[in-house]
């Protein structure tokens, strides 16, 4: 691979990956979020809407034309099939979506693209497409109290069975770090320790600052 640098950003719900990201973005990084896509493509009226409709059945999208994200969680979550369904008419659009935002970056002549992926180390492909990858790593009990304050804070209040579910259905801690290249553990540092250690390994691939 030649040209900007390609960095795959991961780690599991709570990790503080979003966080690391806007640093990048920060620094001078084009940050392509997959998560933020798929967002869009199940948002009111979004490319995936149709397509789920026709899939899962119209009591699956909501009054606004969106998907209904808590019902469709709580159906992949006991549900394989479903969850390779509905992978399979979002991920392509999610896709189509990081390949023009890729393309777009280049163009304007960014030295670092940062894939935001969630889902990397689960993935088939996207190891290959990298030079790097980079994961957020910290203990499970941390997942779970930051997961549960920031759904507090929006008004959800998820519990710990709820959050546990969601951390089972993503690769295990050890998985990720078995396919990192670089690891910053964000466990019992502040957000300018965070921020520092960002900026570090920033350094350390030979870029600087914007």
């Amino acid at each position: 691979m030649q040209g900007s640098l390609r960095l795959g950003l991961t780690g599991g719900i709570g990790s503080g990956k979003s966080t690391v990201a806007d640093f990048f973005a920060k620094l001078g990084a084009a940050v392509i979020d997959a998560d933020a896509i798929s967002r869009r493509v199940t948002a009111p009226h979004g490319a995936a809407i149709a397509q789920l409709a026709i899939e899962f059945g119209a009591d699956f999208i909501n009054s606004d034309h969106a998907l209904d994200r808590d019902k469709m969680r709580a159906l992949v979550y006991t549900d394989a099939s479903a969850r390779k369904r509905l992978e399979a008419i979002v991920h392509p659009l999610v896709g189509q979506e990081i390949a023009r935002q890729s393309d777009a970056a280049v163009r304007a002549g960014s030295r670092c693209l940062v894939f935001d992926i969630p889902l990397l180390v689960e993935s088939s492909h996207w190891r290959q497409k990298l030079h790097q990858v980079l994961v957020i790593d910290c203990p499970e009990e941390r997942q779970i109290e930051r997961v549960m304050v920031r759904s507090k804070a929006a008004g959800l209040a998820m519990t710990r069975e709820a959050v546990l579910g969601i951390i089972r259905t993503q690769a295990t801690r050890v998985q990720r770090l078995r396919a990192s290249d670089a690891v910053v553990f964000n466990d019992a540092i502040n957000l300018t320790q965070l921020e520092w250690e960002v900026t570090e390994f920033w350094r350390r691939l030979g870029l600087s600052s914007k």
